[in-house]
Parts: structure tokens; C-alpha cells; sequence
């Protein structure tokens, strides 16, 4: 199992591959705001680690596994955007909160939070009915 660290790491070379085509050492490093040689570290971990093949001054490709879990960890991401965007949360903090939690939610409950979510995209009466409590408790 990936750490939290590691699953950063996959999560993002696997947003720069589905977006770009590619993930370069300067690509992840600029996007996860740590400097390169720190990145390089953590490449050869996850090529040691097979989630991932990487030669040095060539680049890097996700194994299957390892697209396997950057899909998932991307899926996870969206889905607790996704969940706190439906039930009110301020669009300015989501992206810190989803940083905050993601890595400390089992994959059981993100699952029923996806429950959650569908329940609540097929019942806009439920969606109105948050709103309106997170109106009156602003009133208060």
C-alpha cells in the first residue's frame, strides 16, 4: 500500500499523463510545490516499489498498477469535491479540506460517500432541503 506521500505523488504523474501524455521530474515538482530533487527521490521509491517505470533522463511510465491507483486516487479526489460542493461547503475551502481528509478515509467509507452522492444527484429535493438549513443556521 502506498503512504499519503506516495499516493500524492501517483495521483498527480497520473493527471499529468491523461492531461500532457507525460510526467517530467519539473512537471510534478512545479505541481505538488516541492523541488525537483525531492521528486526524484520519490520516482525511483515508486519504481522500486513498481508503481511505476522510470529511467533516469528518459521519463516515466505508470505500471498497471500503478494507473490503477492514480485512477482511484483521482476518482477519490473528485468524488470528496464533488460530496462537499453538494452539501454546502464554501468553493474557497474545498480543495484544502479534500487535501486534509482524503488520505484519512478508508476506501469503505468512500464508497458509501459515492452512495451518498448519487443519492443526492438523484434528489434534488434533498440538495434544496441542505441548502435551506445551511441558510437558516447562516441566519442564526
Amino acid at each position: 500500500m502506498p503512504t499519503p506521500s506516495m499516493e500524492d505523488y501517483i495521483e498527480q504523474i497520473y493527471m499529468l499523463i491523461e492531461s500532457k501524455g507525460y510526467a517530467r521530474v519539473s512537471d510534478i515538482a512545479e505541481a505538488l510545490e516541492v523541488h525537483p530533487s525531492s521528486v526524484t527521490k520519490m520516482v525511483q521509491k515508486l519504481d522500486k516499489d513498481e508503481y511505476l517505470n522510470y529511467e533516469k533522463y528518459r521519463g516515466l511510465v505508470l505500471t498497471p498498477q500503478g494507473k490503477k491507483i492514480g485512477k482511484r486516487l483521482v476518482y477519490r479526489h473528485e468524488l470528496l469535491e464533488q460530496f462537499l460542493t453538494l452539501i454546502g461547503v464554501n468553493k474557497e475551502n474545498i480543495y484544502h479540506d479534500v487535501e486534509g481528509i482524503e488520505h484519512h478515509l478508508s476506501w469503505n467509507s468512500i464508497d458509501r460517500i459515492g452512495d451518498l452522492v448519487q443519492y443526492l444527484e438523484n434528489s434534488p429535493s434533498a440538495v434544496e432541503e441542505l441548502k435551506h438549513l445551511h441558510k437558516e443556521s447562516d441566519d442564526s
